[in-house]
């Protein structure tokens, strides 16, 4: 999925973005994503990107939009948000970092 994701996140972040090229791609890369059986997972991080992949599915639906670059900043600010639910996880503070064994060396 974050296969999935990751490809069309590229895409919306070039310069040269064409709403219909973008309905392509993601036309394509949902068939390979559809192909792979889904795993249910209950953390924060997997859920977020479910919900994302998913909006993402749902501009194939939009016949014709009328502001191609309003969707493609959501989509772009979602994306932001979904990469900073998964960092989140990863720089964590150390609690009483002071208060750490100090032999005196």
């Amino acid at each position: 999925m974050e296969k999935f994701i990751n490809s069309n996140v590229a895409y919306l972040r070039d310069e040269s973005f064409d709403f219909t090229i973008f309905k392509k791609r993601v036309a394509k890369t949902y068939e390979v994503l559809r192909k792979i059986e889904s795993i249910r997972l209950d953390s924060a991080y997997p859920n977020a990107l479910e919900r994302y992949a998913n909006e993402i599915i749902n501009t194939l639906n939009y016949e014709e939009i009328f502001n191609p670059e309003e969707l493609r900043e959501q989509l772009l600010k979602q994306a932001n948000l979904l990469q900073k639910e998964k960092n989140k996880t990863r720089y964590k503070k150390t609690k009483h970092k002071s208060s750490s064994f100090n032999d005196g060396y």
